[in-house]
């Protein structure tokens, strides 16, 4: 039976220890290590570049659209100043059209001995604000303790005048002017039965610089209170 010799075999059980050497296999488990926390370092990195451009374009959204709100703001105050502009607008032409047609009776009032020295016009609007039913808390109308309403104003017109009076006998004149005022078309349907023309002063006696007699007196009214 031949016998077989292996002269490699010494070389063969050193490689063979080297390859089970645990240092080997720990250097490789450190580097595969190593590989991996680059590759989730890389993956963090790339995921914050991605958080930081929709950081970018968010915030430039929330710019575009604060512009945008800051504009609607600017665009509503000009509209309450535009709605302003028209109130006051209408309440001149309104008012305009109501002294003309003040100022237009009185042209056609004529009293002998009568002088018009003053006149004044005043127009108040006392405005109530709307006053809205109670509501329960699941939405149901409740039974208010005031019904509800809605907003309104109150409408007070009232004038004065201060005249003279050059009749010769000093006053006579006073009460044909409050009585031909009292008569005239306009005033009888805008004053009423209940608002009468009113005596309001009535000056001593006096005499001007040509020694004729005068006196001064004035009068007031108020129309009847309009709710619109």
């Amino acid at each position: 039976m031949p016998i077989r010799i292996n002269l490699l075999a010494e070389t063969q059980a050193i490689e063979d220890q080297r390859r089970r050497d645990p240092v080997k296999r720990v250097i490789l488990a450190g580097t595969v290590l190593v590989a991996g926390m680059l590759a989730w370092s890389s993956s963090l990195m790339v995921k914050s570049i991605v958080v930081r451009s929709d950081s970018s374009r968010m915030e430039g959204e929330l710019n575009s659209r604060t512009n945008d709100y800051r504009q609607v703001l600017e665009n509503k105050r000009k509209l309450a100043e535009d709605y302003q502009k028209l109130a006051a607008l209408h309440r001149l032409s309104t008012n305009r059209f109501l002294v003309g047609n003040f100022l237009d009776a009185f042209q056609q009032i004529s009293v002998e001995s009568v002088q018009l020295v003053r006149l004044k016009l005043d127009l108040n609007y006392t405005v109530t604000e709307e006053v809205k039913a109670a509501k329960k808390e699941d939405g149901e109308e409740a039974a208010p303790t005031t019904a509800a309403k809605s907003a309104s104003s109150t409408e007070r017109i009232s004038f004065a005048l201060n005249a003279r009076d050059n009749s010769p006998g000093a006053g006579d004149a006073v009460n044909r002017f409050r009585d031909a005022l009292a008569t005239a078309p306009y005033f009888k349907a805008n004053l009423g039965d209940q608002n009468g023309i009113r005596l309001k002063s009535l000056s001593a006696p006096q005499t001007d610089s040509e020694g004729k007699p005068f006196i001064l007196f004035a009068l007031e009214a108020s129309l009847p209170e309009k709710k619109r």
